[in-house]
Order: C-alpha cells, then structure tokens, then sequence
C-alpha cells in the first residue's frame, strides 16, 4: 500500500486547483451573489439551483441534498474516488507532485485502480491515434474516413485511432508500460485468450470515448474488414470507469458550448457529432452504442441550467428505426425543462452524409429547430390511425390526448390541443381542448401524491426561517419553530465567513449559548479549530480545519453548509457582526436569568445566604444586559 500523502502537499493542491473551475467541468455555474456561483446540483435530480460553490473558501454545499466540502470532497463524490485518488487526479492537473509519509514517492503500480484505468485508456488512445497517422496497414482506416470527408486534423482532433489486426499488440504496449494483466483486463482493453490476454479491439478505427471531465474511459470501435466476424461497431465492455448509459461521446467538446448557448444537438453516432463540429455545430454530442435515456438527460441538464429558453434537438435517420429513436426520446421528455425538437433530414440523410453531399451550410441549417419533440411523435400515432371512421378517431385522440397533456407550457398546451383537433378532423375542437386539460390536471394531482395543489401549510415561522432543515436523519434534530434559531445561525455565517469581523469576541461565548443542537456542535468545532481570532489569520486554512474538527459527516456537512450559504445582507460589517454578537448573548443572559429566578422561586426562604447569592448574580446579569442594550458590541 502507497503511504499517507503529505499534508502539505494535500493542502497545496486544495489552493492549486480553484473550485469553481472543477465544478465548472461537470456543470453550468451561475452567480448566485455574494461572490457565490449556483447550478442544478450533480447529487440529485432538482428543477431550480440550489447547489452553490463559495470561489473563495474552496466550498460546495447542496441545499436540497446536504451533500457538500470542499474540491477534494467534489471529485471523490463526482468520480467516485477514494481521498488519495481524488488528491492525485488534482495534484496531476496542477502538476503538483505528492509526497507521501511512509515508503517515499508513489509508485505508478501503487495508484489508486480508477486513476490506473484511466491512465491505461490514455496510453491506448495515444498509441491507436500514432498507429493511425503512421501504419501502412491503417491505410484502410485513413481512406474511410477519407471518403466520409474527414482529413488528417480531423482525426487528430477528435483522437481517432486505428487498432492493428494482430492478437496483442496493445498488450504487449501497455504491459511495457507496467501494466498488469488483470488492469489489462478490468480496463476492457484486453479480454482473456487461450494464452493470457488479447487485444479486445483488433483491426478497427477507434474513437476514444471521455467523461465530462474529459479523460478517456472507453473507446468506440467500428469494423473494416469483411473478414471481421464481429459487430460493425464495438463499444468497451462496463467498466469501473465506463458506464455506456452514463457517457455522451463528444461532450467534452462540446460541454461549454452547450452551457454558453443554452442548447444540444443529439445525433447517433461519432461520425454525425464529427461532421457537425467540423460544419461549426459545436454542441454536438452522441449516445454511445445506447438509446438515449435518463443519465444521459441528467448530464445535459446540468449544463443547460434547465431554463425554459434551453433548446435540445435530436437528429435521427428518417427510416422506421429513426423514428422508433425518436418516440423513445420523446418519452423522457418531461424530464427535461428545455424544449426539445427535431430535426430530420428531407432526403433521410444522416449529419455525415449531409455534409458529404452539401456541405457545411446543410448540417447548420439541419439542426436549426422546425418541429417541435411532441409534434413529431403526435403525428406519428396520427399516422397509424383510420382517420375517416369515428372509431379511428376516437382511438387516435385516446392516445394522442396524453401526450398533448405533457406539454409544459400551458398556453402552448391549449393550443396544440386545437392542433391536433383538426389533425384529427374533429369538429368540436372544446372537446379536445377540456380532454387535454382534464389529463394535464390529473397528472399534476398524481405528481402531488394525488393531493392536488397545496400551499405550504408549515407554521409561518418555519417557512421564514431558510433554509429548511434536510430531511431524513442528516445531524442532530433541528427544530424551526424557534426564531432565535435565525440569529444563532447567522452569528456562526459569520464566524465561518467573516471571522474577522466577529473575533476575538466570537471566541468568548459558550457552547451552551447555542441553543440548537446542530448550531452547537458547530461552535464546538470551531473552538477546536482554533476559533474565528485564528481564522481571521489565515480564512482558507481555517475551513479546512473546522470540518476536520466536526466529529461525523453530519456536523461536517452543517459546517459546509453555513460557510457557503449566503448572510442576510448585502452589506456585511462590524456594525452588522456586532448586532448578531449582542442578540445572541442577550438572549443567552435572558434564559439565565430565568433559570436563575426559577432557582429562586423553589429556594424560597429556606436557605437565606444561597438566596443572597443567586439574587446578587441576577443584579450583575441584569446590569449586563442594560449595557449590552444601550452600549452595544463595547459591552461584550
């Protein structure tokens, strides 16, 4: 095992790599205000942004799933990494070599499995990229591509490669570069032979597939010769770092086009998304051997912000396969806020053979949006229907009904109902349109659990305090009936974002003084830290520490939370920090001071000199309060 990585050098990489610009990889990124950036969070499925990144402490936090930390934190959760191989992706993206505590510097064959599966897949494509440009046997692979219109910077921009026809000439390759048989083989470049490992792509041209972060997982790989017994095209088997229903080949090209222009054009193979981004269809983006579905949905949502100005246009064959895509496409269609069309050559042709035949100008002016996702499909049942029998009618307009009854917009909605009335050539164009509406309504009372509409019926004082309290046992229990509640949180915003403005102040009160349990825990850890006096030396490092002296997740996630989440005013300053400060001790003297009579009450006369003493406290409290009130933070 590879030893512990130095803390400095963890430490360097969390101020090397800027957070925002890891998240930016994987997700569109909007100010949020304050200094902070918001976007559709890549935990959980949502329909508005409540994921924010704070640039300058280095935090994420969800408010809808509490999932949050730091850039560490974000690639571990994101990429499914251990801590050490999270730190070591960063390190290698800042050129940051680690250090580690025991047995020296890490050894290649020491890595973490996902980081050594993505290197294998980085060296594959390199070598099947060099095999293409120089192989005389890749003669073949270069006049394909040739004939499609695909010159030599094509191929080396979008990395195509060429795998020799021979058994193991990638095994042998990778196996010299210290690799072992069964990464060989878990990395599905290899499959087992008779003998050990063969090669799992042999005399094919080979695309090389890559995350949203762009590192090549798995690879695409299209047949050449007749005497290949196998499919026309191949993809990578699922592997721990390549799932074909999770990955769109081209997105990471394509990513910030699409988050800049609002918009994504889906096209079916890596031809099509080639020929698009050479004819300046740069959003272009394909499924990788899979129907397009619901992962594939979540990456595009996020990068779109899920606005209703967001445009998604599918391209399929306008053959009996096409269309059955296209259906299938239209079935996810509610998942996404974007509107969706599509957009079918007159002639049937694919974006590769359009260009082929008329150029650039066709494929721009193809994925221009005409028919809207439901027209299309609306049409289509039209289509299988006798439409000159009352019978036929009727049967078309039971299925048709439904799928008008999913459109968003609800002016939209009304008139695409008149629409498919006269599809239909029904007179009474009412009667469609309530159909419609009486389905619309029922699906929104289905997606209430069947309630209907409802206002939020919470206690007024639990819908003013925000945010709510995460469901589900994420911390100790926090109760929002209580107000005070308010002050204390934003008094430890403060301490967490702005502990200069509230220290050496801060670092005098009690644990006890606050009142919720979770807001407790979080004074108790960043008394443990240091407290706010140290933070105010050095913010960054301060964080870092506070979550580290969080005893469990669920504090550590409070802490997050508090750090990121906006203060309740635009100008933050002493005069604001010290009415936090005052009213939080206030109400602290307050409820000792009732504590102190109620003491009082049950001494009564029984004990004369315990009853002088507890008297004497109440004047000094009392008096305190006074100077709290009229003085302000100088009292403190």
């Amino acid at each position: 095992m590879a030893g512990r990585i130095n803390d400095e050098d963890v430490k360097a990489v969390r101020d090397a790599v800027p957070i925002d610009a890891v998240v930016s990889e994987y997700l569109q990124l909007r100010n949020a205000g304050g200094g902070n950036l918001k976007g559709l969070c890549p935990f959980h499925d949502e329909k508005s942004p409540s994921f924010q990144v704070s640039p300058s402490k280095g935090l994420f936090h969800c408010f809808g799933c509490q999932e949050g930390g730091d850039t560490i934190t974000f690639v571990m959760k994101i990429d499914h990494l251990s801590f050490s191989e999270a730190v070591e992706r960063l390190a290698a993206q800042a050129g940051i070599t680690l250090r580690y505590e025991e047995g020296g510097y890490n050894p290649a064959h020491q890595r973490g499995e996902r980081i050594r599966l993505v290197e294998a897949h980085k060296i594959a494509a390199e070598w099947y990229a060099e095999q293409l440009a120089t192989s005389p046997e890749a003669e073949t692979g270069r006049v394909f591509l040739a004939e499609r219109g695909f010159d030599q910077s094509a191929a080396v921009h979008f990395g195509v490669g060429y795998s020799p026809q021979g058994w193991d000439h990638l095994v042998r390759h990778l196996r010299g570069k210290g690799f072992s048989d069964k990464e060989l083989i878990l990395s599905g470049l290899a499959q087992e032979g008779r003998r050990g490992p063969i090669d799992r792509f042999r005399g094919r041209l080979m695309w090389p597939i890559r995350d949203i972060g762009g590192d090549v997982v798995g690879f695409g790989a299209r047949k050449l010769y007749e005497a290949d017994n196998g499919p026309k095209y191949l993809n990578t088997p699922d592997t721990a770092i390549y799932k074909k229903s999770q990955v769109l080949y081209g997105i990471d090209l394509a990513k910030q086009h699409i988050a800049k222009s609002s918009r994504a054009v889906v096209v079916e193979g890596y031809t099509d998304v080639m020929a698009c981004h050479l004819a300046g269809v740069t959003t272009a983006i394909a499924t990788c051997g899979t129907a397009f579905g619901g992962d594939h949905i979540k990456i595009l949502r996020r990068l779109l912000m899920d606005n209703g100005s967001a445009r998604v246009i599918f391209t399929f064959d306008g053959d009996t396969a096409g269309q059955k895509a296209a259906l299938r496409a239209f079935e996810d269609d509610q998942k996404f806020a974007a509107e969706t069309y599509i957009a079918i050559a007159p002639d049937g042709m694919d974006p590769c053979e359009l260009r082929l035949a008329k150029g650039d100008e066709a494929v721009a002016d193809l994925v221009e949006p005409r028919t809207p996702l439901f027209e299309f499909a609306l049409r289509q049942i039209v289509s299988r229907y006798d439409l000159d029998t009352p019978a036929g009618r009727a049967a078309a307009l039971d299925e048709a009904a439904p799928i008008v009854a999913r459109i968003k917009n609800s002016g939209a909605q009304h008139e695409v109902a008149v629409e498919l009335a006269g599809m239909l050539g029904i007179l009474d164009t009412q009667f469609v349109v309530k159909r419609v509406a009486q389905l619309a309504r029922w699906a929104r009372e289905r997606g209430n659990g069947g309630r209907g509409p409802q206002a939020d019926r919470r206690p007024p004082e639990q819908q003013w305090a925000q945010p709510a309290a995460p469901a589900g046992p994420r911390g100790p229990a926090l109760t929002l009936r209580n107000p005070v509640y308010a002050t204390e949180r934003e008094l430890l915003k403060l301490a967490l974002q702005r502990p200069e403005l509230v220290s050496p102040a801060f670092d005098a009160y009690g644990v006890d003084e606050f009142t919720a349990p979770p807001y407790a825990a979080v004074r108790q850890a960043i008394l443990d830290a240091g407290g706010a006096e140290w933070g105010a030396r050095d913010p960054q490092e301060y964080l870092v520490r506070v979550r580290e002296a969080a005893p469990d997740d669920s504090v550590r996630a409070m802490v997050t939370e508090l750090a990121v989440e906006a203060i309740l005013r635009k100008t933050v300053d002493e005069q604001y920090a010290g009415v936090q400060l005052v009213t939080v001790r206030r109400r602290a003297v307050a409820r000792r001071l009732a504590d102190l009579q109620s003491l009082l009450t049950r001494i009564g006369s029984s004990d004369p000199a315990q009853s002088a003493a507890v008297q004497n406290e109440m004047m000094v409290l009392t008096r305190y309060d006074r100077a709290l009130q009229d003085e302000g933070p100088s009292a403190l």
